[in-house]
């Protein structure tokens, strides 16, 4: 099968288990936007990705996503950044990404805020919180540190609180932590009601995502195969 055909099937066959996830949930799939997670892999697939309606493409390593952002600027797509992302790297991040998934700390917000004024943009940029317990474990700060987390987004200049994300823990049910995850998410919109992201779920786990009331899942593998090898 050639590429095209390839990215085409997976496509349809992403779409066809987020609507059956909303028809389970008694959601729209409307409501739902499927973010391409396009890591490892060359600019060609955005193209066929865009060509196929896909507005959503995520990248996790500003070394990689620079470049591939400027290969594909001709395209109408929405750039998200979903990796850990660090502060020096924020003024490349900003020069292409249009929402952050993963901003966990004060000092992040503080770079992505002077670089957007900076830049003259605005930057949408959500809360990552964990959801593992003790270890460090996939990234991003505490349920009890993400109100305040979003409060110093959503007064930092040139940034917009979209809302918040997170990782299921590895091997584990993740439908507790997604649930978990969606009541982080009420508590910090009753402070900032506009912040309505829930990004969550992935190839694996879209379908309990969904079932929490996610509204971006970030779908890879799914759509574009196992991992590439990064040529450098």
């Amino acid at each position: 099968m050639i590429r095209s055909e390839a990215v085409r099937a997976n496509l349809s066959a992403v779409r066809e288990r987020i609507a059956a996830a909303c028809a389970a949930a008694g959601r729209d799939a409307g409501e739902i936007t499927l973010i391409a997670v396009t890591k490892t892999f060359p600019a060609s697939d955005v193209r066929l990705l865009a060509d196929l309606g896909v507005t959503d493409v995520a990248e996790n390593r500003d070394q990689e996503a620079a470049p591939k952002a400027a290969d594909c600027a001709d395209l109408p797509l929405t750039w998200h950044f979903v990796g850990r992302l660090q502060t020096n790297k924020a003024r490349s991040v900003v020069s292409y990404a249009d929402v952050v998934h993963s901003v966990d700390r004060p000092r992040l917000v503080t770079a992505l805020s002077t670089e957007a004024v900076r830049a003259g943009r605005t930057l949408r940029c959500l809360v990552q919180v964990s959801l593992e317990a003790g270890a460090e474990g996939r990234g991003g700060l505490t349920p009890a540190e993400a109100p305040g987390l979003a409060d110093a987004v959503a007064t930092a200049e040139g940034l917009e609180l979209g809302g918040v994300m997170a990782v299921a823990p590895l091997g584990a049910d993740p439908g507790p932590p997604f649930a978990r995850l969606a009541e982080i998410a009420r508590e910090v919109r009753k402070a900032h009601p506009a912040a309505k992201i829930i990004s969550a779920g992935m190839s694996g786990d879209l379908e309990q995502a969904i079932a929490c009331g996610a509204t971006h899942v970030r779908v890879g593998t799914a759509l574009l195969g196992g991992r590439q090898a990064i040529v450098r």
